[in-house]
């Protein structure tokens, strides 16, 4: 499994997986947990959803 997903695009996935669920807890809603979803493509530096759509964000070497 290649990483596609690049540095700016990463910390992005991070913060907005971060503030979704931050803010699905303060509202005690589920929707919280579609937070876990950036959250984790940027942990993992892979989106499933740019394999077919043959999308990265990496630099090139």
């Amino acid at each position: 499994m290649k990483g596609n997903v690049g540095s700016v695009d990463r910390l992005l996935r991070i913060i907005a997986g971060l503030i979704i669920a931050i803010v699905g807890v303060i509202f005690d809603s589920w929707w919280g947990l579609i937070g876990i979803v950036p959250l984790a493509t940027g942990l993992f530096k892979f989106c499933p959803l740019y394999v077919p759509l043959k999308i990265s964000t990496t630099e090139k070497e």
